[in-house]
């Protein structure tokens, strides 16, 4: 097996699992879909050519994503959302899963506080670029 063949399969084996994990985020109100769909894109972009051009193209999806790849942008409903799904699945680790032991729980609320606020950070909407002097 050539090393170029090998890089391929790993590209479209990561693609194909953020994928799988896109698809449970539309499942499970917990877990995100367009992050893992970021994911995907960026494996896809890769080796798997077939692949990213859906995922850019999708109807409900491909917005979000082409406004990330393209500007770096996060739509403030979009934040909110993930924001609110973050700190619900927070609370119901800390109140309904008692298993979990205290220092993996704060872990996880640090965790969650850094990408929050990383994503809060993001811009909006489309930088709009500055007037040319005449």
């Amino acid at each position: 097996m050539t090393r170029e063949l090998l890089m391929k399969i790993l590209w479209r084996s990561l693609a194909g699992f953020f994928v799988l994990l896109g698809l449970i985020g539309i499942a499970l109100p917990v877990m995100p879909t367009v992050p893992f769909l970021i994911a995907a894109l960026w494996a896809a972009s890769k080796g798997w050519p077939r692949l990213e051009t859906w995922l850019v193209n999708h109807p409900k999806y491909g917005p979000d994503i082409r406004a990330w790849r393209d500007n770096r942008v996060v739509k403030r409903r979009s934040k909110v959302i993930a924001l609110v799904m973050m700190a619900g699945g927070y609370v119901i680790l800390w109140l309904f899963v008692p298993q979990v032991p205290v220092w993996l729980k704060i872990t996880v609320g640090v965790v969650l506080v850094t990408v929050g606020a990383w994503l809060a950070s993001r811009p909006e909407s489309v930088p709009v670029p500055p007037e040319e002097s005449l």
